[in-house]
């Protein structure tokens, strides 16, 4: 009886644990800990890289990962993690795995190399389908070593440049794209299959496609109009001060050898708003760091730059690093910036903006930029 009784209690055990879902490490354990775990098990690794603020992501934790069957395959196979992106170990390694968007679920080999990457919530059995799929191991890491080695085969290039898409790997991207334009800066706006590798795939502001096209940019604009031109140049400039701010462990600082080098290319493509891009920079760099000292310099220094027009939603985007725990001191210098805006809109010096491109406003900018104010003082729901 007793036999029976221990072994009536195993088999019940045994479909509790059949019947969990996903069964995730323990909050705070990194990728390293997880190969190890890997390794001693046999198993490969499963990231779920989220954010606080992700709708899906929060829909993927509600809906797919409590389920059995799903947990019955993914506890099997992997061991299972899953990265807050934007705390201090996963901010560093977001940028090392190039992740943009959430989420994003990476595969990868029990010793921490990729295997593949996936983005998006998929419902439960669409979800299981592509886990299946991307275990396999595409050969990436053959055609990564491959590219390593040298080999520069144009046929080889695009196959390489497609896999790194597919797997959204920007960073090495650009780099197999710079190696397809390499010596065609001058005329690859001719070539509609080239024109698309540079505006999908170059990211890289010193990639010399992108210095001799913001440096010459009639032949691209001709091609494909001046308004995708236009953006192209001005995303990649405003993106890449991701390169120049780095954070690792809580801290945040400025790479100086990068923002120079950028700064000085700035000067080198003449482009008219360079102060932008450096002070923008900067602002940022501030905000990370809560230097609201700086922060509030460097916005002065942007509004009185004849160079630079700060809009009115600008101003507006400038407000979200003031919260409930910032200095009243500082506070109340941001309401002034805003009121003076709203006096020169009274003046008629300024017009309140309506509409952002195609975009009708619910509420013209003056209104906003008052309302701001007013939750700044505690005035609205929203502020202690």
């Amino acid at each position: 009886m007793k036999r029976l009784m221990t072994f009536m209690m195993c088999l019940m055990s045994t479909a509790i644990i059949m019947a969990q879902g996903v069964i995730f490490e323990p909050n705070g354990t990194t990728l390293e800990q997880a190969s190890e775990k890997a390794k001693a098990e046999n198993k490969l690794i499963f990231l779920d890289c989220y954010t606080q603020w992700c709708g899906p992501c929060k829909k993927m934790s509600k809906e797919v990962f409590p389920l059995a069957e799903v947990g019955a395959v993914m506890n099997a196979k992997f061991v299972n993690i899953q990265i807050d992106m934007e705390s201090a170990y996963g901010t560093p390694l977001a940028k090392k795995l190039q992740i943009t968007a959430y989420p994003t679920f990476v595969i990868f080999t029990a010793d921490a190399e990729e295997i593949s990457r996936f983005l998006g919530y998929h419902a439960p059995g669409d979800f299981l389908k592509v886990v299946e799929e991307k275990s396999k191991d595409n050969a990436s890491a053959s055609l990564k070593k491959r590219f390593q080695d040298g080999e520069r085969d144009p046929q080889f290039l695009m196959e390489y440049l497609a896999s790194l898409n597919a797997a959204y790997k920007s960073d090495e991207a650009n780099a197999v794209a710079e190696a397809i334009l390499e010596g065609k800066a001058e005329t690859f706006a001719a070539d509609s299959t080239l024109r698309l590798i540079f505006m999908r795939n170059i990211n890289n502001p010193f990639a010399k496609s992108f210095v001799y096209t913001a440096k010459n940019p009639e032949a691209l604009k001709a091609a494909i109009g001046e308004m995708p031109v236009n953006m192209k140049i001005q995303n990649t400039l405003d993106n890449f001060q991701r390169q120049i701010i780095n954070e690792a462990d809580g801290n945040v600082t400025l790479d100086q050898t990068k923002y120079d080098q950028f700064s000085a290319l700035l000067d080198e493509m003449g482009i008219a708003n360079a102060d932008h891009y450096r002070l923008q920079t900067l602002i940022t760099l501030a905000a990370k760091q809560n230097d609201m000292a700086a922060y509030l310099n460097y916005i002065r220094q942007y509004l009185a730059n004849p160079a630079l027009d700060a809009d009115d939603m600008q101003l507006a985007r400038w407000t979200k690093a003031f919260g409930p725990e910032t200095e009243k001191f500082y506070i109340t210098q941001m309401q002034a910036i805003l009121r003076h805006r709203l006096q020169e809109i009274k003046e008629g010096k300024r017009q309140p903006m309506t509409q952002i491109g195609n975009m009708k406003l619910s509420r013209p900018t003056d209104e906003l930029l008052q309302m701001i104010i007013d939750a700044l003082d505690g005035k609205m729901p929203g502020r202690n």
